[in-house]
């Protein structure tokens, strides 16, 4: 393990009915403006609870956050922003909505063009508003953390950033607010944060037997809870569980003096803003073969990912990554997340565009070992075919 140092300033509130705890965690004199997504914010009841545990604080609300935030849509809020004096930003639902307030918070006050926030990938945020969380959608780790990522429609670019400053003030997580999710997204939920965990896991030994043992315990706890999430929408114990790997898997901790990749996130996102595949989806399509791809350098991970997580341990280390690999493959169409470009009709003719815009975004030497490059990323999509 590398040295490091570790920071996460977000407070969490856990638990139903923590709602009601907006009021000792946002600012008396705040001037709220309630971020969210599409109508089921409404329709659930959510918002009413969260605008009644605001009490008499100035409050406003902004709809119509994308499942990926556009940045044409984030810059009506910051122009709300700026126009009203709103001084707290308060995000209602999942990574999306809490992604797209991260940027919001920035945004309103920067100097210059906001697109440039993205450019730079955070590294030119100096201030930010503040802000809190209330989580309706376990998947990202949004909520804990310091990134985002926001599309921008008109050059069908969908890019990261992340600072210090973005840092959610709190978060409050009610697992009950989980209950009335599509199916859809819960699946999308437990393959998000499964491949969160493996993109800080799954790289090469690194003498950390405390972030492997965390990881591939997250892992495992998604393997067994991420079936059972879906077929038993209102068990409490079930869905704390996921919310709270969720968090866990992207929240820093894990990830803290170990070598990462993020390539496969980072083709995932050509594939969001080019053709419009749900997050997870461009992950359970990417991940496994990636991993295939690139068995060779991620062996001795690969070995221990098969004994450990899957209870794999007989034939050669060749065999044992292999199975693993296909047992990733198995378990993210268990939950109903197809794994084939093919799925979401995709062919041979698309591939050109997505490599051309991976260059465009210069994302060109990737993961580990900065050796992902176009033509690795375009043998991992004919292989997904």
């Amino acid at each position: 393990m590398q040295d490091f140092s570790f920071y996460n300033p977000t407070r969490i509130e856990f638990g139903a009915g923590k709602i009601a705890s907006l009021d000792q965690l946002v600012p008396a004199s705040a001037h709220v403006l309630v971020l969210y997504g599409g109508e089921s914010a409404r329709r659930t009841g959510t918002l009413d609870e969260v605008t009644a545990a605001l009490g008499q604080r100035k409050v406003q609300l902004f709809g119509g956050i994308e499942p990926n935030p556009s940045f044409e849509t984030l810059m009506e809020a910051v122009d709300l922003v700026r126009r009203n004096n709103i001084d707290f930003l308060l995000a209602v639902g999942g990574g999306s909505v809490i992604d797209g307030t991260k940027f919001v918070a920035a945004a309103a006050l920067f100097e210059g063009d906001p697109w440039e926030i993205l450019l730079s990938m955070g590294q030119n945020i100096e201030k930010a508003l503040s802000f809190g969380t209330v989580l309706t959608l376990p998947a990202t780790g949004s909520e804990m953390n310091q990134g985002s990522v926001i599309t921008r429609k008109l050059l069908q670019a969908k890019l990261p950033f992340k600072s210090e400053r973005v840092y959610p003030r709190f978060s409050v997580l009610d697992p009950v607010k989980t209950y009335t999710l599509p199916a859809r997204q819960v699946a999308n939920g437990v393959v998000d944060a499964f491949v969160h965990v493996m993109e800080q896991y799954l790289t090469y030994p690194a003498q950390a037997p405390v972030q492997d043992r965390f990881a591939e315990g997250l892992l495992q706890t998604l393997i067994e809870i991420g079936p059972k999430a879906l077929a038993e929408p209102q068990d409490y114990q079930t869905r704390a569980s996921l919310m709270w790997t969720a968090t866990l898997a992207l929240n820093g901790l894990i990830g803290a003096g170990v070598p990462q990749d993020w390539a496969t996130h980072m083709l995932g996102h050509e594939l969001t803003a080019l053709h419009h595949l749900d997050h997870a989806q461009t992950l359970a399509v990417v991940l496994p073969e990636m991993l295939r791809q690139r068995k060779a350098s991620k062996l001795g991970k690969l070995v221990q990912y098969a004994e450990r997580v899957w209870n794999i341990h007989q034939g050669s280390d060749d065999h044992k990554a292999e199975a693993a690999i296909e047992c990733t493959r198995d378990f993210f169409e268990s939950v109903g997340v197809k794994t084939r470009l093919g799925d979401y009709g995709l062919g041979t003719e698309h591939i050109d565009g997505i490599i051309a815009s991976l260059e465009k975004h210069g994302m060109v030497a990737l993961g580990e070992h900065d050796d992902v490059t176009p033509a690795l990323c375009r043998r991992v999509l004919l292989a997904s075919l």
